[in-house]
């Protein structure tokens, strides 16, 4: 196991997740961050959420500090909350090959409106 980025000083975003093995037993991972950005696409805003990632483990689990990295690469990208959830689900199944996936986005409020976006991923069952 070669962790990338733990215990190195990172100052830049990746767009990359590290990994460690599961540990034999482990039903289920949750893992919240309230510091993920990007800008709205149409008017360059930039658009604040709450991040949770909840999987069922495969193979492996995520590395949270590079979790902290990955998520800062879309601080200058222009996505939809809708969008943002399935691209981070996308990678993480990618990633990890977990049995379960749910990412869960909550946009905080901008006009009085919040958005909930959910994205999950059971294996076996395509997306």
């Amino acid at each position: 196991m070669e962790l990338k980025y733990l215990g190195v000083r990172s100052t830049q975003p990746i767009d990359e997740l590290d990994t460690f093995p599961a540990p034999a037993g482990l039903g289920r991972v949750t893992m919240t961050s309230d510091e993920l950005t990007a800008l709205c696409p149409v008017t360059g805003q930039p658009d604040f959420y709450v991040v949770t990632i909840a999987y069922e483990p495969g193979p492996l689990c995520i590395e949270s500090k590079s979790l902290k990295l990955y998520l800062w690469h879309f601080r200058d990208r222009g996505l939809f909350c809708e969008q943002l959830a399935v691209d981070i689900r996308n990678k993480v199944v990618a990633t990890i090959q977990p049995k379960a996936c749910t990412i869960k986005l909550l946009q905080k409020a901008r006009g009085g409106i919040t958005i909930e976006a959910l994205s999950e991923y059971r294996q076996g069952s395509g997306e």
